[in-house]
């Protein structure tokens, strides 16, 4: 189901349950219904208890008077059921219900409108109201219902109007028969009770449909401005998907304030990072192409020289230069695959709590042990507290460290000295490494962290290096949210420094 059609059916369901009201209509009917059968029972009593009272001469006009106040119909009948009195015999009817043919349409419509409405209900039609013939006690079933009491029916007209009738027990003498009991029998056509509920279900059903129109406007509104962004981000990121990268042009939707414009920029933002990653890749895998390029040509050309030559000394010149190529390859190759993987592999590390104080101290005592500093002192000078305290992983950070050493021994000219500091503020952690070499041109300050830069100190043998060591650190550093780069030594002198920043963790207790 598509997200216009869930917004459509939320905002219609509501409006359905507006029109529910049609269901209290139908109790609403009800109630007045009783409450109109009630006041007729009392009406019923009432003539009941006078017409005893009265004057034999003076009991038509009574009739008629209160057939006339009631808008309705008086009948007496005798004990033995016959009628002896009916107001309609005795003044001009007050009510019609046989007119059926003068309806106008305007009535023919309403009254099919609420056939309809009450199937839909659920609501039970009252039975159809007519004249017993002949006209006698035992055509009422409300009479033999009240007895001595009062009994009340509500019945439909042919007109669809209510037709209500109460019966009330009396005397014999009242009815005018002195051997036995009769009954008084009311009916009133009350129209107004369909009146009053035609009424209502209108005002409903203009509210209903107002609503209706209104939900339906609002949820066409909330389509357009929903689903037609994101429609529109689907699209483009399916021809990302496809591999139209660069050609593809994420709307930003700058004007949207809401989430769906924070979606917008989130996914151009991260289809400009695959465009970068995705050149990254193919420029790495062109410096890769590169770089064993040459060590295989140097390879390939000393492999097929010794087939020609029989010099022993020019065979085992050729030899160590083939040798020398395979470790360069070794090495080469063993960098490139951890440069590749150190992405990944930090998105997944678990970071723990390190103390780069404590690392650094275990890096030079290493290294003290298998003399790897040669002619070179390496002084470390360790922070406030003796602690530095970061949440990372302390394999990739020794590597940075690690890095960052060896660069400066390798630049150190013989009995230099590289400083190691290590300090911390109330948020981060700094690392600087210093050499007393020739230093880092400020114009080489940033292409020093490029994949296969170059750049090595006068008189190393070619190859000792991939040129990653530097890319890999600073991949591993900002994996860590934080920064390194070369600057200049504190102390203004000659020589390079390197600075690495990283968030501080909390101290322990």
């Amino acid at each position: 189901m598509s997200l216009t059609t869930r917004i459509l059916a939320v905002n219609v369901f509501a409006v359905v349950l507006l029109a529910g009201g049609l269901f209290f209509l139908d109790s609403y009917r009800s109630q007045l219904v009783q409450i109109r059968s009630e006041a007729l029972q009392r009406e019923a009593e009432a003539i009941a208890r006078t017409l005893p009272r009265l004057p034999a001469a003076t009991r038509g006009a009574y009739l008629v008077d209160s057939a006339q106040s009631l808008v309705g119909r008086v009948r007496i009948y005798g004990a033995d059921g016959t009628k002896t009195d009916d107001s309609f015999a005795l003044a001009p009817p007050t009510y019609d219900v046989a007119q059926v043919d003068q309806i106008p349409f305007r009535r023919i419509f309403a009254r099919e409108v609420d056939r309809v409405t009450d199937a839909l209900v659920g609501t039970d039609a009252p039975p159809g109201y007519a004249d017993p013939v002949p006209d006698n006690a035992s055509g009422w079933p409300e009479i033999a219902l009240a007895g001595s009491g009062a009994a009340s029916i509500a019945r439909q007209g042919p007109d669809g109007a209510y037709v209500l009738s109460a019966a009330q027990g009396m005397a014999g003498a009242a009815s005018g028969d002195q051997g036995g009991g009769g009954a008084v029998l009311l009916t009133t056509r009350a129209a107004d009770i369909r009146g009053i509920i035609r009424e209502e279900r209108l005002t409903i059903a203009i509210f209903s449909a107002a609503v209706l129109l209104i939900s339906i406007w609002l949820s066409l509104f909330l389509a357009r401005t929903i689903v037609r962004p994101l429609r529109l981000l689907a699209r483009n990121a399916v021809k990302v998907r496809l591999g139209f990268a660069r050609e593809v042009s994420i709307p930003r939707l700058p004007s949207r304030r809401d989430e769906i414009g924070m979606l917008a920029r989130a996914v151009s933002d991260m289809s400009n990072a695959l465009r970068d990653r995705i050149d990254a890749t193919e420029a790495f895998a062109a410096d890769v192409a590169h770089e064993v390029k040459n060590p295989l040509a140097s390879l390939r050309s000393a492999l097929e020289s010794l087939e020609r030559i029989d010099d022993p000394a020019l065979r085992r010149k050729l030899t160590d230069i083939a040798s020398s190529d395979v470790r360069r390859l070794d090495r080469l190759i063993s960098d490139i695959s951890e440069a590749s993987r150190v992405d990944s592999q930090l998105s997944r590390a678990k970071f723990e709590r390190v103390d780069i104080a404590a690392m650094i101290d275990q890096l030079l005592e290493a290294r003290r042990a298998r003399a790897a500093g040669g002619a070179v002192t390496i002084r470390f000078v360790r922070p406030a507290g003796d602690t530095a305290p970061v949440m990372g992983e302390g394999v990739r950070l020794e590597r940075v460290l690690e890095n960052l050493i060896d660069n400066a021994v390798s630049f150190s000219p013989a009995g230099g000295t590289v400083e190691i500091l290590a300090s911390k503020t109330a948020r981060e952690v700094l690392v600087r490494v210093m050499d007393e070499g020739p230093g880092v041109p400020s114009g080489q300050r940033d292409a020093v962290f490029e994949r296969f830069h170059s750049r090595r100190p006068v008189g190393e043998a070619f190859g000792k290096h991939s040129g990653l060591g530097l890319a890999i650190a600073r991949t591993i550093v900002e994996g860590h949210q934080g920064t390194i780069r070369a600057v200049d030594r504190i102390d203004n002198r000659q020589g390079g420094c390197f600075e690495i920043r990283l968030p501080r963790a909390a101290e322990t207790a």
